[in-house]
């Protein structure tokens, strides 16, 4: 299929690096004006935006943390004066500090949770008036299989997306007689550098699990992320689509 998102805004937390580069390249193909946010480093941001010029203002940066309200009003208050639309949001943004339970220090836990969880919630609350202008809008919640299998050393990251999960069936219910879709895109293992510090014979047992026998590729994620991001996928809301090689 291709997809048209011409004239249509969206925003992408964790726009510049990983799955989030990844779809970040993928709606630009597609025509829209994507704001790509990023919380700390402004050399590989800026380097993205430069590896991209092609799109011109099609591609616009925003440095903010999704954990800070503060600073997620602001850009709110920013793109409604910029663009006075939002027709897409995908809650990408997400760490991973693991450690077996026992051991976790309490601030791995809560770090995990206020990013990958708590961020969802805030950038959705501030979102969703935006999108209630115009009664149309998707929102995606990139979660993780990680939600379900629940990995040793991973009760914070698992947590926090099985959390993902749950919202997204909560607000699916909230907003669809206004338009707007809430779906959650569950990924497995992905070759991103979320991943890339893992030791090299864990991934091989990992990739012994999964029955396709490999990793994943953005590109994979990112042509389901289109799909339900699109009009065609209107009748969908509050589901969650595992990507996973078969897990």
């Amino acid at each position: 299929m291709s997809f048209d998102y011409k004239d249509q805004v969206v925003v992408i937390t964790g726009g510049t690096r990983g799955i989030g580069r990844g779809l970040t390249e993928a709606f630009l193909k597609a025509g829209a004006t994507v704001y790509a946010t990023y919380a700390r480093n402004d050399e590989a941001a800026n380097a993205f935006k430069e590896s991209q010029a092609a799109y011109g203002e099609q591609l616009r940066l925003a440095k903010f943390d999704v954990t800070n309200s503060v600073g997620i009003q602001s850009f709110f208050a920013k793109l409604e004066t910029e663009a006075n639309r939002l027709d897409v949001l995908i809650n990408n943004s997400g760490i991973r500090k693991d450690n077996m339970l026992a051991m976790m220090p309490d601030d791995e836990w809560q770090n995990v949770l206020d990013t990958n969880l708590g961020g969802t919630f805030l950038m959705s609350k501030y979102a969703v008036p935006l999108m209630m202008k115009n009664r149309y809008g998707r929102i995606i919640n990139m979660s993780s299989i990680g939600g379900r299998l629940g990995l040793p050393g991973q009760a914070n990251y698992a947590a926090s997306k099985a959390g993902q999960e749950a919202i997204s069936k909560v607000l699916s219910k909230e907003l669809g007689k206004r338009g707007i879709t809430v779906n959650n895109i569950l990924p497995g293992f992905i070759e991103t550098e979320l991943i890339a510090d893992l030791p090299e014979e864990q991934v091989k047992e990992y990739k012994k699990q999964v029955p396709l026998k490999r990793f994943g590729k953005i590109e994979e994620v990112a042509s389901a992320v289109l799909f339900l991001a699109s009009k065609d996928a209107s009748y969908i809301t509050g589901a969650s689509l595992e990507i996973t090689g078969g897990l």
